[in-house]
């Protein structure tokens, strides 16, 4: 495919010690070496580093290094640019703005990789890759993404295509030249065994991506316990910053504070809500309504108790209200005592005062969200909520093929559903993606990548 030139500053906006310009089309080194003073760049090698000045007519604009990248082997498989230049947001605009007079145009958000993917050098699976590894904040999400960006999950999905493909093969072959007297007889024989051995795979692979999503979404965990139990001081022993007012007046805590802890490679989306209590106040009110409503759109809920007290209504109520939800219990204060005891419920016993028992929380979030046994033994795991998306689609047209078969329906009617659950899986490479899809995927990068 041929486009247009385009150009963008890969590096983020502002003061550094160098910024980095990248150009990639047909025409991009004729372009640049209509601005740049030193060696003749069309007459240059590829992967080679040349040193001269950007120069605007004849007011010189900066000293800079070239590297020049000559299709196909490069990351867009196109002619690459790329122009180090000194920092400062000032001097990279003014050569972009020569770039762009000499007839190149701005990338839009994520153009180049979107290239690399049009033109054959990724798969979409190793294209999204790309920004899971941008935004990693921990080792687990990066080697993820890693591992997505190699081509594990191509792999995979390719696979599981060839295990459909073989089914769809039976089919055909059998329609045009029957091994079987009877078509109940190559069902029971073929398709069912095969459909059914290739859903299990399937729900092994959608179990096992628990893991990967929560590894790269992070957990939505909310703080929650009456007024003056220790949520917010827990908060702000965690973050090991004062996030949160902490006073010894109930209440102080009206509103949701939101915060991202790194817990040992977990990502942890805090919310600190409201103490839970009757009140009068009516701003406390719409902070408490707030904690009820974050509590039940909650994917984890630590559950603050005060060890040093017996158990109030209030605290009584929590536990019924949260009984429903994945959720870790903490008695704080355990300095001042221990007066709590919970039958058949693990209590962690903490003072956040004398940040005792902390260590121990990640243990249990683990325990509860994290097969470790996947993250050790170099598993493929999915963790793009599209990709997830797209095999359960596969599964439930594959479970509609068995249905089928099962049922007896005409072949010829059970090969539809193998053909869509063939097409779902080429949705998650990018074989089978519409033109809005690609567009959507790739805006969300940002401008230079």
């Amino acid at each position: 495919m041929i486009f247009d030139t385009i150009v963008a500053k890969t590096t983020a906006n502002g003061v550094s010690a160098i910024n980095l310009i990248r150009v990639s089309g047909t025409e991009s080194i004729e372009i640049v070496n209509k601005i740049f003073k030193g060696k003749d760049l069309t007459k240059q090698k590829s992967h080679t580093i040349h040193y001269g000045y950007i120069f605007k007519e004849e007011e010189q604009i900066d000293e800079v290094l070239v590297y020049i990248y000559r299709a196909p082997k490069t990351f867009t498989k196109e002619d690459i640019i790329e122009i180090a230049c000194h920092g400062g947001n000032l001097i990279a605009n003014e050569i972009i703005k020569l770039i762009i007079a000499n007839g190149a145009r701005l990338a839009e958000n994520g153009e180049f990789t979107k290239r690399a993917y049009l033109n054959g050098r990724l798969d979409l699976t190793e294209a999204e890759s790309i920004m899971d590894m941008v935004n990693a904040k921990n080792y687990n999400q990066l080697k993820i993404a890693n591992s997505q960006l190699r081509g594990d999950v191509l792999k995979l999905v390719e696979n599981l295509q060839n295990d459909v493909l073989d089914i769809i093969a039976n089919i055909e072959v059998n329609i045009d030249y029957p091994e079987y007297d009877d078509v109940e007889e190559m069902t029971n024989d073929i398709i069912i065994p095969n459909i059914k051995i290739l859903i299990e795979k399937i729900e092994t692979i959608l179990r096992e991506s628990q893991t990967g999503q929560i590894i790269r979404d992070g957990i939505k965990t909310v703080i929650v316990g009456k007024p003056n139990v220790g949520k917010s001081s827990l908060l702000n022993s965690l973050l090991k910053e004062d996030k949160a007012i902490v006073t010894e007046i109930s209440g102080t805590t009206r509103d949701l504070i939101e915060a991202e802890l790194n817990l040992d490679g977990v990502i942890l989306k805090l919310i600190d809500t409201a103490g839970i209590r009757s009140t009068e106040d009516i701003v406390e009110k719409i902070g408490i309504n707030k904690s009820k409503k974050a509590i039940e759109e909650a994917d984890l809920i630590l559950l603050v108790l005060d060890q040093s007290e017996s158990l109030t209504d209030t605290d009584k109520e929590l536990l019924s209200i949260t009984s429903q939800k994945p959720r870790i219990i903490i008695g704080n204060k355990i300095d001042l005592g221990s007066k709590i005891s919970l039958e058949n419920e693990h209590i962690i016993n903490i003072s956040v005062k004398n940040n005792i028992g902390l260590d121990k929380l990640s243990d249990e979030v683990k325990r509860l969200f994290i097969d470790e046994k996947l993250l050790n033994d170099d598993f493929t795991i999915l963790s793009n909520t599209r990709h997830i998306g797209k095999l359960e689609e596969t599964k439930k047209a594959l479970s509609q093929a068995l249905d089928s078969a099962y049922d007896l329906i005409p072949i010829d009617m059970v090969e539809i559903d193998l053909r869509n659950a063939w097409t779902y899986l080429g949705e998650i490479t990018g074989e089978n993606s519409s033109d809005d899809l690609i567009s959507t995927l790739f805006s969300k990068f940002c401008l230079g990548k």
